[in-house]
């Protein structure tokens, strides 16, 4: 979005350059990225970075309202109510996607998550592709509010381990070695010393919980939770010593239950210029048109389930339509000009952490990229130019 920049990377780049920028990915840690890592990142003009903040922002204080947490109320699916919820989520991200709008780029919300994003891996990023493309200015970073990567990282040390000792930490997740969010795991570690363990590999002795480390049992004060519950319903043949649902002495980071209470089940709640009509299914006014609509399940990750063309008896049919939402179609600009002509789309994340006794603090952001029909990887088979990413800014 910043054209000179954008010049500039665009008549300095390689396929070498790109090359040695998923080498520095994939060899860096441990595990590499189990996913397509886009030739570029985005350039936000000061305009779009100041708009894209305030969108965020607003939208994560309006989560914090009396009238969002009675709404919020019934977010939790009948018996997965976990035990112990903090009093706020520790981890908040917010989806936008880039769209044109009477001649310029704007952000509009799809969708938010209580839930970690790749923190780890997103810092990663941003060092191979500094030094992949020395096009990019040292200036020019990925973090907001002038924080340093020094910050960045103690803020991470003190939502995740917080005063414990970073062994009595796990990052839990179903088998955290299959997943393709891996390499994020890596960099944690990295980062954090926070090991990655499946929830297949934990102890449990009365309220504690336990796993190994290097032949030494540890008891787990602190679980980073990664686990989807979608993924862990679809799992029943995981062979588990504790239920989430059981009353444990350990720490959530972040409690379970905000997966829930901030998700899409949000959505019909939130209104804000950057937000687009959304609507229970069971809500969906009879009037609405609904070809300029999209219906998505509330918790399922990863665009599963989503439909692009409903039909009011799609949504008649359904068993739980309370469990679905019918949001507006939003249409992302094609403004990323690439070198055979064509141009790409994109989607950012805005990240927030926020620790236990703090505010929420925007810290990083995450960018996925698009040349197909939509952002998911099978519309993008044996396209370049799209990927993951990451938006950069003066």
């Amino acid at each position: 979005m910043d054209p000179q920049l954008r010049s500039i990377f665009n008549a300095a780049f390689t396929p070498e350059k790109y090359a040695a920028l998923v080498r520095c990915v994939n060899e860096t840690e441990k595990w590499p990225a189990d996913f397509r890592i886009s030739e570029t990142p985005i350039f936000l003009t000061r305009e779009f970075t100041d708009q894209v903040t305030r969108a965020a922002n607003a939208i994560v204080d309006l989560t914090r309202t009396p009238e969002f947490a009675r709404h919020a109320e019934d977010a939790i699916p009948e018996g997965l109510e976990v035990p112990n919820e903090s009093g706020h989520p520790n981890f908040l991200v917010v989806d936008f996607a880039v769209c044109a709008e009477d001649g310029r780029l704007v952000p509009r919300l799809i969708e938010l998550q209580a839930f970690p994003s790749l923190f780890g891996f997103q810092l990663l990023l941003l060092h191979c592709m500094r030094k992949a493309y020395p096009p990019i200015p040292r200036n020019w970073t990925s973090s907001f509010g002038g924080i340093k990567d020094e910050a960045y990282i103690e803020l991470l040390r003190r939502t995740i381990i917080a005063e414990s000792n970073p062994e009595n930490v796990v990052l839990l997740e179903i088998e955290p070695e299959k997943q393709k969010t891996r390499i994020d795991f890596a960099a944690t570690e990295t980062l954090l010393h926070v090991r990655p363990v499946c929830v297949t590999k934990i102890k449990r002795r009365g309220r504690d919980l336990f796993y190994d480390r290097d032949g030494r049992e540890v008891r787990i004060e602190r679980i980073y939770n990664r686990v989807i519950f979608d993924e862990l319903i679809r799992r029943p043949d995981l062979n588990l010593t504790f239920q989430f649902q059981d009353d444990l002495d350990v720490k959530w980071v972040g409690h379970p239950n905000w997966y829930f209470r901030i998700s899409k089940h949000s959505l019909p709640f939130l209104k804000t210029e950057h937000t687009s009509p959304a609507f229970f299914a069971d809500e969906f006014p009879a009037a609405e048109k609904i070809d300029n609509y999209v219906l998505k399940p509330l918790y399922s990750f990863a665009g599963h389930g989503v439909d692009m063309e409903p039909t009011h008896e799609k949504i008649c049919a359904l068993q739980n339509p309370h469990e679905w939402i019918v949001q507006k179609k939003i249409e992302y600009a094609a403004f990323v000009p690439t070198l055979d002509g064509q141009k790409s789309k994109a989607e950012i994340r805005m990240m927030f952490v926020w620790p236990e006794n703090g505010e929420p603090v925007l810290v990083n952001n995450l960018v996925r990229m698009s040349r197909g029909k939509m952002m998911g990887v099978d519309f993008n088979v044996d396209k370049t130019w799209v990927g993951a990413s990451i938006a950069l800014h003066a």
